[in-house]
């Protein structure tokens, strides 16, 4: 068998378009691989590495060179193809990487699903020694060239809601995409120039693919979008947007928990925030925010003021008791001022959220504040990621003790055998999410009998914060397993 390597960067949407491809892949017959891979990785028997790229900042468009060089490496008898959004906006100049690397942009990710049996039929129709430039040549013309003729048929092929899958490799949680691109004009982004303009996976085709992910025995499902204020679609007539979208999917469903992979604070209205009342609805929100300051969310183009933040937090609050709340926040866009930083620190803290995803600026080529002035010193941006980042380790640790003692709902996420720690060595580690998004570690004896499965449901009672080890990826909780 054949083997073809995946390597995802970037946001949830990749990660489920990669299990979507993957899934193709295995149909056909090819051995996958979705673990990373790193420089001391070696593996001869790759006939194929897929590098899903993200082009939201710089840093993540070097980490793909990076990667795809690695493989390059680690991989001698493959070729490397790169897709996603920084494959979408420099084709060109991955391409010039090496002359083993062939590119699929991102807007016609779809075609991945096509390549599989083409791929084979190629494979086994040549001698025994396999040349990867070979391969990256002949994949590159199946894209380009295209055994597809009619429009129809283009558009069908380049759909961006191809790749589905009711089978995961590497997460026990399932993802479903239901909406693409962004209409609107931030003058940060540079995500809505590689993925296009919005669309929205039709709401039936939505409500089928949920109701198989749940007779297949998913305990939950993540929808995954670009912009979720952007979804519409029909049913019976009637127009649906997300909150319509959400309930017809818990009236035709009977168990899957939905956790909603981002929210924008405008949508969050008193008719979203009942039907996130429903148990199944998972207690956790990720809110796109970028920044406390209205003067700042003007330059960035954002749909929103800083009020609509405050009163998503508080509908979600009554919604939900105790709700992780994580969101975005950009630190050092330009004109930027202590000032409005100020702001951002004290909405963090006055909405009570829990997490922050701290970026700091990154001027990305064909936006508008790629050219805005006056720039924030790097040194004055990373003093910015600091406070936020002593915000994260205060406030996570506080929302991890109001826990202590509690017992939660939980999806095991791995099982393995500790190395790292000499307390822990040789003992059975499992990793578990809760359903409020709480990272757990639960700590075995090597012989114990009976232990969970990755993806099964269990419930675990919460010990105490962990100081998480960024090198290690160790979880931030400690846990114990409560009941099977």
């Amino acid at each position: 068998m054949y083997k073809i390597h995946f390597e995802t960067l970037g946001c949830r949407l990749n990660q489920a378009e990669s299990e979507g491809a993957a899934r193709f892949f295995t149909d056909s017959q090819f051995t996958v691989s979705m673990e990373p891979f790193t420089a001391k990785s070696f593996d001869e028997s790759v006939v194929l590495c897929v590098v899903n790229t993200c082009t939201v900042t710089a840093k993540a468009e070097q980490k793909a060179r990076r990667i795809i060089r690695m493989l390059l490496k680690t991989c001698p008898n493959s070729a490397v193809l790169v897709t996603g959004c920084y494959a979408q906006v420099e084709a060109e100049e991955i391409k010039s990487i090496d002359r083993r690397v062939c590119v699929l942009k991102g807007q016609q990710k779809g075609k991945l699903a096509d390549l599989p049996p083409f791929l084979k039929a190629f494979l086994e129709g040549e001698s025994s020694s396999l040349n990867p430039e070979r391969i990256a040549q002949k994949v590159q013309d199946f894209f380009e060239e295209g055994a597809f003729s009619s429009s129809t048929q283009i558009l069908k092929i380049t759909s961006p809601f191809r790749l589905a899958t009711e089978t995961f490799i590497n997460h026990s949680r399932s993802s479903l995409k239901i909406q693409d691109g962004c209409n609107c004009v931030c003058t940060y982004c540079r995500i809505r120039i590689a993925r296009g303009k919005s669309v929205s996976l039709d709401a039936a085709t939505v409500l089928e693919r949920v109701k198989a992910l749940e007779n297949s025995g998913q305990s939950e499902v993540v929808i995954t979008t670009v912009n979720i204020a952007q979804y519409v679609s029909e049913y019976n007539g009637k127009r649906v947007r997300f909150a319509e979208l959400l309930e017809l999917i818990l009236q035709n469903t009977q168990k899957i928990g939905i956790r909603i992979s981002s929210l924008y604070p405008e949508i969050v209205d008193e008719k979203l925030a009942k039907i996130f009342e429903n148990p199944r609805v998972r207690p956790y929100f990720h809110i796109s925010v970028q920044s406390g300051s209205d003067e700042i969310l003007s330059k960035m183009k954002r749909p929103y003021k800083i009020e609509a933040v405050y009163k998503a937090t508080a509908l979600l609050k009554k919604a939900k008791k105790n709700p992780f709340l994580a969101c975005d926040i950009i630190a050092g866009f330009p004109t930027e001022s202590d000032g409005d930083f100020n702001l951002t620190m004290k909405m963090l803290e006055e909405c009570g959220f829990t997490f922050v995803h701290a970026f700091p600026f990154s001027p990305r080529p064909g936006t508008e504040a790629f050219n805005m002035r006056p720039m924030v010193p790097n040194y004055e941006t990373d003093k910015r990621i600091a406070r936020l980042e002593e915000f994260n380790q205060k406030s996570k640790t506080a929302y991890i003790n109001s826990f202590a003692g509690q017992v939660l709902p939980a999806v095991c996420e791995t099982v393995h055998r500790a190395n790292r720690s000499k307390i822990v060595r040789d003992r059975i580690i499992i990793h578990a999410v809760t359903e409020n998004f709480l990272h757990c570690q639960l700590i075995f004896d090597k012989g114990e009998e009976n232990l969970p499965k990755a993806g099964s449901e269990i419930k675990v009672k919460i010990i105490r914060p962990l100081e998480k080890d960024e090198k290690t990826g160790e979880s931030d909780t400690l846990a114990l397993l409560f009941s099977l």
